[in-house]
């Protein structure tokens, strides 16, 4: 059997940035809960352990400070890819039983059940990224599993997600799932499928439609009046729905984000706004990003071929028909921004002016179409921690030295889009 579970990063983490520059694989959400939740509750009689890149350890132990990183207990663990989308028939197909055996698909490891010698010689590499090669001389088996490679396979998946993160959710509750206050005038459509949590408010005009899909609304939220919501949606806690906003199908949004516009098929990962009128498709938010007032994204291209999409310097065809925006973390767009379909945004970049920008900004740019320059890392330091303390999160030491680590990290996206330091 198995003592534990580590939940690991691989070499393949860099395929999801720019959404994964300040947090582990396994933070990006997907549905109603995050990659690692999803483990989790599939193995809830087991402890956690947690692996990351040895940049983000020490923001990973100030985040679960019960939990070990980059190190585990006991004589038998089962190792489990952060990408990993996981449910209960990959569950089925990972025997707890058999000795030092590892699961693939492709050039990624799934998961890996490690005991005895071999366990000793995996603990020696919990400060690197881990790779299908780790596991050398151990029994293989390949399998299908969902594992992310893309921003867009979370995407694209976030529909489905939801349905059965509701059903995982609201299986032990009995009667009503509603709990919180709904006003006169509000209309819930097949409530069945819909649970709206503690102290939220549903207000006179809105409307919650689950006749195609569930919705789930968490504490604290307000959906302000002549909004419309149609499920599969997922809201977090103490977010706010503006008056008016049209929330589309297949859409999650994250605890403490501020939305108005209209949102289809996206995931706003947490303490986002995009509080106006504007389309948003398609696409994934960072955490702490402003769109401006009338920002607007195309996922679709006017010839409906496939969307190619930049990711560490190489364009990747996606396979899909609809690719919106990617954009990471504390970046901002001004009003009236117009973002190209399958665009993507580095972290701490403020987008701005005329015409459509390029469909590569990397991290730390200042500008627009015309011409980008870096964002100072001092402003950028300066400007987040007034961003974070109107929520009231203070920024620790370990928080800007992460940022400073990122700057660094991405210096050479700069270099090659000609932006000088």
């Amino acid at each position: 059997m198995v003592d534990n579970i580590c939940i690991f990063e691989d070499v393949n983490y860099s395929r999801l940035l720019p959404l994964v520059y300040f947090r582990p694989v396994y933070e990006l959400r997907c549905g109603i809960l995050t990659l690692r939740e999803k483990i989790s509750k599939q193995y809830p009689e087991l402890p956690v352990s947690l692996h990351c890149r040895s940049y983000l350890k020490s923001l990973v132990e100030q985040q679960n400070p019960n939990l070990k990183v980059n190190a585990f207990s006991g004589k038998s663990c089962l190792f489990i890819n952060g990408r990993i989308i996981a449910d209960d028939i990959l569950k089925a197909k990972i025997s707890l039983e058999e000795e030092n055996k590892v699961y693939f698909k492709g050039d990624s490891c799934i998961a890996a059940k490690v005991s005895g010698s071999k366990l000793d010689i995996i603990e020696h590499l919990l400060s690197c990224l881990f790779s299908l090669s780790s596991f050398d001389g151990f029994e293989k088996e390949e399998i299908d599993a969902n594992i992310v490679d893309y921003p867009w396979n979370l995407v694209n998946a976030n529909g489905g997600q939801i349905v059965s993160d509701f059903k995982i959710l609201t299986k032990d509750l009995k009667g009503d799932k509603v709990k919180g206050k709904i006003y006169e005038g509000a209309y819930l459509l097949n409530r069945d499928n819909i649970y709206i949590g503690d102290g939220s408010k549903i207000k006179p005009g809105a409307v919650l439609d689950a006749e195609s899909g569930p919705i789930y609304i968490g504490n604290n939220v307000e959906v302000y009046p002549n909004s419309t919501i149609e499920g599969p949606v997922f809201i977090g806690d103490d977010s706010k729905i503006k008056v008016g906003a049209k929330i589309y199908e297949d859409t999650s949004i994250g605890p403490v984000c501020k939305i108005g516009g209209e949102v289809e098929a996206s995931i706003i990962h947490s303490h986002s706004n995009k509080q106006h009128d504007g389309f948003l498709g398609h696409s994934y938010l960072g955490m702490w990003v402003n769109l401006g007032a009338d920002t607007n994204n195309s996922d679709l291209k006017n010839n409906y071929s496939n969307v190619k999409v930049t990711i560490n310097n190489e364009q990747i065809d996606s396979g899909s028909m609809f690719v919106g925006l990617t954009i990471g973390d504390h970046s901002k767009s001004g009003i009236n921004t117009m973002f190209n379909t399958g665009t993507v945004v580095g972290v701490f970049s403020n987008i701005y002016g005329a015409g459509f920008p390029s469909k590569y900004i990397p991290s730390f740019s200042w500008g627009g179409s015309e011409s980008l320059m870096t964002y100072n890392i001092e402003k950028s330091i300066e400007v987040a921690k007034r961003v974070m303390n109107r929520r009231k999160i203070e920024m620790t030491e370990i928080d800007k030295e992460l940022l400073k680590k990122v700057f660094d990290l991405t210096k050479e996206e700069r270099i090659k889009k000609g932006m000088s330091e």
